[in-house]
């Protein structure tokens, strides 16, 4: 299944959080566009749909229209101006979702080539549950993992041991 699928480590914390949380009975919407994590999440039995690649700063229609009991979001609030209003709004009673974390030496990510490929936001854990919690949502549960990358130097070093991912379970307050 997702043994062979990159990013590996990635992928397997993620779907063992939301295994540990959300059941496949329940409908998921996940933010962002349909990607490999999204089959991963249907060959494992949940039912997902997905935003169509709408600018989720100005369009969250998606999350006040939805029926889906789950808003999932991997990666996503990182590449958004101002999340607080989608995740204010959405009808959905569950939320999981994993940012990348601020790493005091790494710049944010920004791409050369792609406008919509760069980090606004790189929360710290503290920021990112106040965002949630602003939002009207109560953390049930947190997890953090580290990047290690295969490269000599200072920084790859680092990662061996700084977390790089932090997902949250949350419910609506």
């Amino acid at each position: 299944m997702y043994e062979n699928s990159f990013p590996n480590k990635r992928y397997k914390h993620t779907l063992q959080f939301l295994r540990k949380h959300i059941n496949t009975s329940e409908s998921i919407l996940d933010l962002g566009v349909e990607n490999p994590f999204t089959d991963i999440m249907r060959q494992d039995g949940y039912k997902v749909s997905n935003t169509n690649g709408e600018d989720l700063d100005f369009d969250f229609s998606a999350v006040t229209s939805t029926d889906a009991e789950v808003l999932t979001a991997f990666e996503i609030f990182e590449h958004l101006l101002a999340p607080l209003h989608l995740l204010s709004n959405t009808k959905s009673e569950k939320l999981v979702a994993s940012i990348p974390l601020k790493l005091w030496f790494s710049p944010a990510y920004r791409s050369k080539t792609d406008k919509w490929d760069r980090h606004y936001h790189e929360f710290e854990d503290w920021q990112f549950d106040w965002l949630l919690e602003k939002a009207g949502w109560e953390i049930q549960d947190t997890m953090k993992w580290t990047n290690p990358v295969k490269k000599l130097g200072f920084r790859p070093f680092l990662r061996l041991f700084t977390p790089r991912y932090y997902i949250v379970y949350a419910t609506r307050k």
